[in-house]
């Protein structure tokens, strides 16, 4: 596959932003090429923080991105950090996707940003709900499938149904699909399905998203991952904004990688918290269905969902209604709590 025929003819031409960072080599002692402010930052003057925040990040993030490679085993240039996996998504349709003229494939139910992104690009969306078990309808993904189509997404495991989609149906769909195959794992931690990763070599289709915002709880950080072949890290890195993670996100995302046996840990107990739930869950008279889950979260078929969610509101306990979303259809969404928070959960709901 050629990647540069994806592109948008705008971005082939595209001449990147060079930033003061990029125009030199070697070390340096005195910085006067980037009209920072020399004297510091005013976060406790004099300290390492001070010193640290008043210069502009490295703007490919090389140290970040090669503690993240020593745990998936990725190399720094199959590597795209972006601010939250929602810029890389929207990246993709800035490069790829000419606005007007192309489309993408999206398979509701699923994760909602694919549609808003696509929207705000002005790409055409096309829907090709899943089946009823949640999995994909590869004829009618084939059917959709026309010289303009850029972009197909995979939420595996999906959101908001919590199963992982058959692994062969994706490699079905990226054997025979000559644009990007967009596979969303961003709960891949909590999953039995092993990662896309291994794959990168055998297709240069394939562009893989995790987050730092689930297993590794660190959503306010707002820290993405990309995984790919060269030639779209490097499309996506040409249209990226210069310095779009930001020194603290780096410094802090480099201290949680040191602590990967605690995130471990986490996950262990929220899968064993997730079985432990849907027992319960199933147990109570209100609830019709509980949906098998390879996330952190879990889906439910209630008798009235609405009542449900706002009663629960009531009791200060915030979970989501999705009852609306196709395919979905008197359903909520629970996420997987402490055991603590499961139990004040469980006992709220035996009352309604």
């Amino acid at each position: 596959m050629d990647i540069n025929k994806l592109q948008r003819e705008n971005i082939k031409n595209l001449r990147p932003y060079s930033t003061a960072r990029d125009e030199y080599k070697g070390q340096a002692s005195i910085f006067l090429d980037a009209n920072e402010n020399s004297y510091g930052s005013p976060l406790n003057p004099g300290t390492t923080a001070d010193k640290n925040y008043n210069r502009y990040p490295d703007p490919l993030q090389l140290d970040l991105k090669d503690a993240i490679g020593k745990i998936k085993g990725v190399p720094i240039e199959n590597t795209f950090l972006g601010n939250g996996s929602d810029e890389a998504i929207d990246l993709l349709f800035r490069a790829f996707c000419e606005p007007g003229q192309d489309n993408v494939i999206i398979l509701p139910p699923t994760y909602g940003m694919y549609e808003v992104s696509a929207s705000i690009n002005n790409v055409e969306v096309r829907k090709i709900n899943l089946l009823p078990n949640f999995q994909l309808d590869l004829d009618g993904i084939a059917e959709a499938i026309d010289k303009n189509t850029k972009l197909i997404f995979i939420c595996s495991p999906n959101n908001p149904t919590g199963n992982s989609i058959i692994r062969t149906d994706i490699e079905t769909v990226l054997a025979n699909f000559n644009g990007l195959v967009v596979i969303d794992e961003a709960y891949i931690n909590y999953a039995k399905q092993r990662t896309f990763i291994q794959e990168l070599t055998e297709y240069p289709n394939l562009v893989i998203l995790q987050t730092f915002s689930k297993a590794w709880g660190l959503a306010a950080l707002r820290l993405g991952m990309a995984f790919a072949a060269r030639p779209v890290i490097d499309v996506l890195n040409k249209v990226k904004p210069p310095y779009n993670i930001n020194q603290a996100t780096q410094d802090i995302a480099l201290a949680a990688l040191q602590n990967i046996e605690l995130v471990n840990d986490w996950i262990k107990s929220t899968v064993a918290e997730r079985e432990s739930l849907s027992n319960d869950l199933a147990a109570l008279p209100m609830v019709k269905k509980v949906y098998p889950s390879d996330a952190n979260f879990i889906l439910i078929e209630v008798e009235d969902a609405l009542n449900t969610y706002n009663s629960l509101v009531d009791e200060g306990i915030i979970i989501r209604d999705r009852s609306k979303v196709t395919l979905c259809e008197g359903c909520l969404r629970i996420t997987i709590g402490t055991p603590e928070e499961n139990k004040t959960l469980l006992e709220t709901l035996k009352t309604l």
